[in-house]
């Protein structure tokens, strides 16, 4: 609604436009915070549990790093133990 106001004003009202943008950047800059802790957290989980360092999950900062490190997790040995069998008799 804000935004029609916006376009559809005869007289340019430059500080109206510079308040919306800066709340739309702030806006944008929350949304990515969040969705790059929704990201990290789990790698950060996998890569501990596959006995990486779990700074590995900072790798998703950079472009194409979740790639990257979902190849060296699907390719590499994970240090894990298996679970012992045991066989009851």
């Amino acid at each position: 609604m804000h935004l029609a106001s916006l376009i559809l004003q005869s007289s340019s009202d430059n500080t109206a436009a510079a308040g919306f943008i800066a709340a739309m950047i702030g806006v944008y800059l929350v949304v990515f915070i969040i969705a790059v802790v929704l990201v990290i957290i789990p790698f950060w989980f996998i890569c501990k549990k596959a006995g990486f360092t779990p700074w590995l999950a900072l790798l998703n900062l950079i472009p194409f790093g979740s790639l990257i490190l979902l190849y060296v997790l699907a390719f590499a040995e994970w240090k894990t133990t298996p679970p012992s069998i045991t066989i009851q008799s």
